[in-house]
């Protein structure tokens, strides 16, 4: 869509080194974004915290400590940083190389790269990766939103509406390589749950499910909080499930390819949900709560089933009825509507509204 190359700074979230997961669904996106946009002749950089594994793409190795995920924290917390902050150390690197660079891209969901935006020489785009946790963050989300026009990003509507914005924001939605996801007609009888181990992702409920239905499920994920785990061991001990730890993006799909279904049982306004669209391109159909944007990407009785939020006969139902859905159709969905070229014709004209070229 631009006919001049861009120079990009992407700086990465600061809860973890990235190919660890400690960073959820902000990974694959600014994996998938910075491929993208390296692909169609931009000029990147990423910045993110030391022991990021990602050999494939060009980062600079940040040391110091990480930033305590926004999800454990309450509304009204005060925003804080540990001492040798990794998140401070970013922005500090950002801040003295900015002039290498036409335009910054926050990946971090924190307080303070929002609060140094008017400091920067450089625009910062700041993609917003979760709904409203908290007060502090919300304020200066508005703040900024009204400053910068057109810098905030979201993923979904559902997602920017716990924000309660007047001003203009862009809707980016998400992508993924369909090329890296293999089609598969014919699943096992076994279901999937992909996502981070932590209560705001509600996996009680799809093993819950997993009991009712004597359908085996494959849980895929980071294992964030250990006690809400052997929680959920200690209250379902005789239900037919098996932890296969964090996967790779192709050991993930090989055992999500051969699944009846995704449950998607997220107790909060999940922001988009990466798993969704990463299911539907290996042509599995989607079972979600209706809440946030999980329900913007499945489409009810097409490419899987929406369900009232905590219900888990609802889930129940569900799953009694996938042979409804052709998995061609889900296939297919994923390769129009989330394919990285559309996601990079979104993102690269939200840089240019930013940019004003």
């Amino acid at each position: 869509m631009t006919s001049k190359p861009l120079r990009l700074l992407f700086v990465s979230t600061p809860v973890g080194p990235l190919g660890t997961g400690l960073g959820g669904g902000v990974e694959l996106t600014l994996y998938n974004i910075a491929q993208e946009m390296i692909r169609r002749g931009h000029q990147l950089q990423i910045v993110a915290p030391s022991d990021s594994t990602w050999d494939s793409l060009p980062v600079v190795q940040i040391p110091g400590n990480l930033q305590i995920i926004a999800q454990s924290q309450e509304r009204t917390d005060p925003i804080t940083m540990p001492e040798n902050s990794v998140l401070a150390n970013m922005w500090d690197y950002a801040r003295q190389v900015q002039g290498e660079y036409d335009l910054i891209v926050n990946f971090a969901y924190d307080w303070l790269p929002l609060y140094l935006t008017p400091f920067f020489q450089r625009p910062i785009a700041h993609l917003i990766s979760m709904g409203s946790l908290s007060n502090a963050l919300d304020q200066i989300i508005r703040q900024v939103a009204t400053q910068f026009p057109s810098t905030i990003g979201f993923h979904s509507l559902a997602q920017a509406a716990t924000f309660v914005l007047d001003e203009q924001f862009f809707c980016l939605s998400n992508g993924i390589d369909v090329s890296l996801y293999e089609f598969c007609a014919q699943p096992k009888q076994q279901l999937a749950w992909v996502g981070r181990i932590s209560p705001e992702k509600g996996l009680e409920d799809a093993i819950a499910v997993a009991q009712i239905t004597h359908i085996p499920l494959k849980i895929m994920g980071k294992l964030q909080d250990k006690s809400y785990w052997e929680q959920i061991r200690q209250n379902y001990p005789n239900a037919p499930f098996e932890y296969l730890g964090f996967l790779s993006t192709s050991q993930m799909q090989q055992v999500v390819r051969q699944c009846r279904a995704l449950l998607m049982t997220h107790r909060w306004v999940e922001a988009f949900g990466n798993v969704a669209i990463e299911a539907l391109a290996c042509g599995v159909p989607v079972i979600s709560y209706r809440r946030g944007g999980p329900a913007e990407i499945v489409k009810d009785g097409k490419t899987g089933f929406l369900v009232e939020p905590d219900s888990i006969p609802g889930l129940v139902n569900a799953v009694s009825r996938l042979d409804e859905i052709n998995r061609h159709t889900c296939r297919a969905s994923a390769e129009t509507e989330f394919s990285l070229e559309a996601l990079g014709d979104r993102f690269e004209q939200w840089f240019m509204e930013i940019l004003n070229f």
